[in-house]
């Protein structure tokens, strides 16, 4: 409201600016006080000539000098403005009140009403609206990544959503762009493969393989290059090379890391057989047993893991781990029985019994 009143109050003053000088109506340059004073000059002549101050001859140049003058002033008096005048100062009139207005409105809310949407995005420097579709969203980035082909953070952000939208052949140019304009690194060598391992269907190829092997040796523990290569060797038919390396990423891997049940499953379905209830300090010190007491040890705490549930069933991990326990060890049946108390423990809590169905499909059970 404010806004609008300083807007009349400019409005206001232009139209009195223009106002102002139309309603001072002309005046004559001359009122006749000029022709006042060459009367008493004439009169003041007859007056020396009288008194013999001056000469006849002097005096009457004198008066035909003024006379001219008087003339000159008489010619010069003009009379009161026309009716044309009149009309004009009225038509400018009309026009500063009704047109000003007008043009400026007209002028205003096409090029600064608050009303108006933004400026269009090539226009701007702001970031996107997140609320477009994310096909469009995609676009402008593809546009930007034209224009600016070494953004390499532009390039990495917009990899992974052209392979979530399945634009695999775009996802893997896009990471080369990463890789080119923002440096080499496990990550962008591991996401890469990762892409060329989708786009083909699931099957790391040699390609593939080429570039998680890259990512090792750039980053030894990275995790994704880590599995997707025992995933080769399983494919190669080399399930040992496999075992191998999914059950030193399971050695290494802390106990909460997200991604163990997965591995753990791939390493039961290529039948290796890990100490899947060994914490670390087990592990060494079951090295220097032979292989009956240390099997003897394993089974020993997976009894005791099972008791423990037995108390406390809300250990989703724990169930996973029994379960897994059971199927390394051979023994179906109790690997059945422990998965029907696991659902029976968590039935009440929803996000639990989520955890432990998605632990189950990593194993290859039914979840």
């Amino acid at each position: 409201m404010t806004l609008w009143f300083v807007f009349a109050l400019m409005t206001a003053a232009a139209i009195f600016a223009v106002l102002w000088p139309l309603s001072r109506g002309s005046r004559p340059p001359n009122d006749g006080s000029e022709a006042a004073v060459y009367k008493d000059q004439l009169t003041e002549i007859d007056r020396d000539v009288a008194a013999d101050l001056i000469g006849a001859s002097e005096a009457q140049a004198a008066r035909v000098e003024i006379s001219r003058r008087l003339l000159a002033a008489a010619d010069n008096q003009r009379d009161p403005p026309s009716g044309s005048n009149v009309r004009l100062r009225r038509a400018a009139a009309v026009i500063a009140l009704v047109g000003l207005p007008i043009v400026a409105v007209g002028f205003y809310y096409p090029l600064g009403s608050p009303r108006l949407a933004d400026f269009p995005l090539a226009q701007r420097t702001s970031a996107p609206d997140a609320t477009q579709p994310l096909d469009n969203l995609v676009a402008q980035v593809e546009q930007h990544l034209k224009n600016n082909p070494a953004d390499a953070r532009g390039w990495n952000v917009l990899a992974p959503v052209l392979a979530r939208l399945g634009r695999y052949d775009d996802a893997v140019r896009a990471y080369h762009n990463s890789i080119t304009y923002g440096g080499d690194s496990a990550e962008r060598r591991a996401d890469l493969g990762e892409i060329l391992t989708a786009a083909a269907g699931g099957v790391v190829t040699v390609e593939a393989k080429t570039e998680f092997q890259r990512a090792v040796a750039l980053n030894a523990d990275d995790v994704k290059a880590s599995y997707f290569l025992g995933l080769a060797a399983e494919q190669d038919g080399r399930p040992a090379e496999a075992a191998t390396i999914w059950r030193t990423m399971l050695e290494k891997a802390p106990a909460n890391a997200p991604w163990r049940p997965l591995v753990q499953g791939a390493l039961v379905r290529v039948g290796g057989s890990p100490a899947p209830v060994l914490s670390n300090d087990a592990m060494a010190a079951a090295k220097d047993m032979n292989e009956t007491d240390r099997n003897a040890m394993i089974r020993g705490m997976v009894e005791r893991l099972a008791a423990r549930l037995k108390l406390n069933g809300d250990d989703v991990e724990g169930w996973l781990r029994l379960v897994r326990a059971y199927m390394v060890m051979g023994d179906q049946d109790k690997a059945k029985g422990a998965l029907t108390e696991a659902r029976q423990a968590v039935a009440n809590d929803p996000e639990r019994l989520r955890q432990l169905n998605e632990g189950l499909k990593n194993l290859g059970l039914d979840g």
